[in-house]
C-alpha cells in the first residue's frame, strides 16, 4: 500500500488491519458496561448502528435477543459481518444511521459506538432522532463515545483537540463533554438513565492486553513492527492521544425514549 493511501486511511481501519478487534474509546470494559446497562432480554428487538468488526454484536447476542439488525454503511464491513452474524432474526443491512430505512417503533433497544463522535453536531442530532424514531415508547438507546474533560473545558482547547485528532486519525472527530452528550440526547426527547466513563487508553499496553488478550496483543505488536507505514500512523495517533490524555475520556450513556 502506498504512503499516500496510508496517509489518507482512517485510523480505526489501520488498527483493524493490524489485527485490533476492540476499537472503542473506552475499551472492552466500557462496552461490556454499556451492554449490561441496556439490559437486553430474549423479548427485545435490538438494532445496532455501525457494528464495525462485530465485537459488540457478539456480546449483545449472548443475551439471545428476539431479533438483531445491524445497520452498516460500509459494504465491505457488512460482507465480513454476515460471515458471523446470520440465522433466524439476525441480519446486517446496508444503511445510514441517520436514515436506516427501518419502520417506526420497531426496536426495543438501539445502540451505537464510536460513530457519533465522527459527526458534526447537526449530524449527531440527526442520528439520535433516527434512534428515537425506530424505538418503541420506553425503548432504550445506548451510546459509547469519545469524551472531553472537564465539563467546563474551554472552547479554544476543544477546538484544538478536535483539530489535532482529525489530522491524525483522518476522521472529523468531534468529542464532547459528558454534559454535552447528555444534552444532545435530552434535546431529542430522551431521559438519561445511566452514565459511565472510562479513561481513553486505546493504544496503551495495559488496555491492549485487557481488550485483546496477551497473545493477540503480541500479534498486533508484531504486525505493527513489520509494517513501517502503518507503524508511523499508529505512533502518531498514540502521541496525540497521550498529549491530551488528561482531557480525553470515553463515555457510555443509556437513555430512555420519553
Amino acid at each position: 500500500m502506498s504512503n499516500q493511501t496510508i496517509n489518507r486511511e482512517q485510523g480505526h481501519w489501520i488498527l483493524a488491519k493490524m489485527g485490533k478487534k476492540v476499537l472503542r474509546p473506552g475499551g472492552k470494559e466500557l462496552t461490556m458496561k454499556l451492554i449490561h446497562n441496556l439490559d437486553i432480554t430474549p423479548d427485545d428487538d435490538i438494532v445496532e448502528f455501525a457494528p464495525g468488526l462485530g465485537f459488540t454484536a457478539s456480546v449483545a447476542l449472548e443475551n439471545q435477543p428476539k431479533s438483531y439488525t445491524g445497520i452498516e454503511l460500509n459494504e465491505a464491513a457488512a460482507a465480513i459481518l454476515r460471515k458471523t452474524i446470520y440465522g433466524e432474526n439476525r441480519k446486517i443491512i446496508i444503511g445510514n444511521a441517520a436514515d436506516s430505512s427501518l419502520e417506526d417503533e420497531v426496536a426495543d433497544i438501539v445502540y451505537g459506538e464510536a460513530m457519533l463522535t465522527m459527526q458534526a453536531d447537526h449530524r449527531k442530532a440527526a442520528i439520535i432522532r433516527e434512534a428515537k424514531r425506530i424505538l418503541k415508547s420506553g425503548g432504550r438507546y445506548g451510546i459509547h463515545e469519545l469524551g472531553l474533560s472537564p465539563a467546563d473545558l474551554g472552547d479554544a482547547t476543544k477546538a484544538t483537540i478536535q483539530r489535532e485528532l482529525a489530522q491524525v486519525i483522518k476522521v472529523n472527530a468531534r468529542p464532547l463533554t459528558v454534559p454535552e452528550w447528555s444534552s444532545l440526547l435530552e434535546n431529542e426527547g430522551f431521559r438519561i438513565l445511566r452514565t459511565v466513563t472510562n479513561p481513553m487508553y486505546l493504544l496503551e499496553p495495559q488496555r491492549m492486553v485487557d481488550d485483546e488478550g496477551l497473545f493477540r496483543t503480541f500479534k498486533i505488536a508484531f504486525n505493527i513492527l513489520t509494517h513501517p507505514k502503518e507503524r508511523q500512523r499508529i505512533l502518531a495517533m498514540r502521541k496525540t492521544f497521550r498529549k491530551y490524555q488528561s482531557k480525553l475520556n470515553a463515555v457510555a450513556i443509556v437513555a430512555e425514549k420519553r
